[in-house]
């Protein structure tokens, strides 16, 4: 029996429930039905028939279609930004921010996925003409988490709708109505029947759906565990998969001018999403002739947040944070920290969990050891966890002793200096300067236990694809 967590640092049910669970409170507000062995049948069907008519449109056609799912994302952003905050505590301007970043994802596909399918003519010495065509594989499934219920989507359906493919969407069980949400926006852009398919899926179901010669691929973003599990189901019947999973980012600041505005800066990427992004800077090392400043800073940033309602925490509500994505996340979180205490770290403010309710206060923690098992685990929501180095070199061979790779970032008012650090992380991602590089462009991803593939910019449509060789004799 295929029993997983789809998210970080998620609750293993003993079964699967859809529902709208209110993170503030724990109250299940509303449920919904795990699909039946029939629906799944026919999701599966209509994903597969759906193939041939989808795939038989021009790209240029399928690009008005995703044209207009980006369209609707931007009209609905507002809509969709108060789902999420009901559904899993994001703050209503994050939110609506997500839905933004959605719309240019799918944009962004509209615009360039033509060129990026386009037939390559390759040079060859035979007698004819040979190329490399980029064709759809066909039925794909993707399991997404609940954190960035809708950009995580995105990044996996638009460019698969752009090659062609179909997708069958099994989102995380606290996140149905987002999950519906982004179903009717591609219903509504124009996609034909069966073209996109939310399925509200049990584990083993998920399982059985990899196993089906009608599903030719998969896509995961969730916990190591998951994309282990989801992982092996895939190499077994020898489906393509890409995985993104968990990360624990060095974010390295080797000196500054203005050590209140950096550590401002470090402290604002820890919050966002209330820790809850899996490339967020979750290992802050500093140099130790500003370590104590900075460190100092934090504690008073952490000091002055508030617990907020999120459906109305709007942009510019810096002091302020929402809950958790669920009361069980944030008892996870308050054991990981008591753990690190009692392993040596110093807890210098927060880390209290309210009662009966997923509000977690923002914390800072110093003197984990290397070594340690709290060293290892990546903390998945507000939690500043900061490290002290005296050289380059140790703020290097820290930042790579990991089991992650997702991201990191270098910082210091010497680029080059900055560079020459950054180009050395063992990471899917190095940032010079800024926390991280973001658009739709970029490509998403990591190396070591983040997992592998990449999403996002050119290279997502280079995933999923049958890069199927052509020649024509003369």
């Amino acid at each position: 029996m295929a029993e997983w967590p789809i998210t970080h640092q998620a609750k293993e049910f003993s079964a699967v429930t859809y529902r709208v669970q209110d993170p503030a409170t724990d109250e299940v507000i509303e449920t919904f039905p795990t699909a039946t062995r029939e629906e799944i049948e026919n999701i599966l069907n209509s994903a597969e028939d759906a193939t041939y008519e989808w795939g038989e449109h021009e790209i240029t056609q399928r690009a008005e279609v995703v044209a207009k799912a980006a369209e609707l994302f931007d009209a609905r952003k507002h809509d969709l930004g108060k789902i999420i905050a009901e559904e899993m505590g994001k703050p209503l301007a994050e939110g609506v921010e997500e839905a933004e970043f959605a719309s240019e994802i799918f944009q962004y596909y509209a615009d360039h996925g033509p060129s990026f399918a386009a037939d390559q003519e390759i040079p060859t010495n035979s007698a004819g003409k040979a190329m490399i065509r980029r064709l759809p594989l066909g039925a794909l499934l993707g399991v997404m988490p609940w954190n960035f219920p809708f950009y995580q989507v995105a990044r996996f359906a638009a460019p698969n709708l752009m090659l062609g493919n179909t997708i069958v969407l099994k989102h995380a069980e606290i996140c149905p109505r987002s999950a519906l949400a982004i179903q009717q926006i591609l219903i509504d852009a124009g996609l034909p029947q069966g073209a996109y398919n939310n399925v509200f899926a049990s584990h083993d179901q998920v399982a059985e759906m990899i196993a089906d010669p009608r599903i030719q691929g998969v896509s995961l973003t969730g916990s190591e565990r998951a994309g282990a599990i989801i992982g092996a189901q895939a190499s077994k019947n020898l489906k393509k998969s890409v995985l993104e999973l968990g990360g624990s980012d060095p974010y390295i600041v080797l000196d500054t001018k203005d050590v209140k505005a950096s550590a401002q800066l470090a402290w604002e990427t820890r919050m966002y999403n209330t820790g809850q992004a899996c490339n967020s800077n979750k290992r802050l090392i500093v140099m130790d002739d500003i370590y104590d400043e900075f460190v100092a800073e934090l504690v008073e940033l952490a000091k002055g947040m508030t617990p907020a309602d999120p459906v109305t925490l709007a942009e510019g509500s810096g002091n302020s944070y929402g809950p958790l994505s669920s009361r069980t996340a944030a008892e996870t979180l308050e054991r990981q920290l008591e753990i690190a205490v009692q392993e040596g770290a110093t807890l210098h403010v927060g880390g209290e969990l309210g009662e009966d309710t997923a509000y977690f206060s923002p914390a800072v923690v110093t003197g984990i050891e290397r070594g340690s098992d709290s060293y290892y685990e990546e903390f998945f929501g507000p939690v500043a966890v900061v490290y002290k180095v005296s050289s380059d070199k140790e703020a290097l061979e820290l930042a790579n002793d990991c089991r992650f790779g997702l991201g990191g970032a270098v910082f210091s008012q010497d680029t080059a200096r900055a560079e020459a650090v950054a180009q050395k992380l063992a990471v899917g991602m190095a940032n010079v300067n800024t926390p991280a590089g973001e658009g739709a462009e970029l490509p998403f991803g990591g190396v070591k236990r983040s997992g592998f593939g990449r999403e996002l910019g050119p290279l997502a449509m280079d995933e999923f694809v049958n890069k199927q060789m052509y020649f024509v004799a003369d």
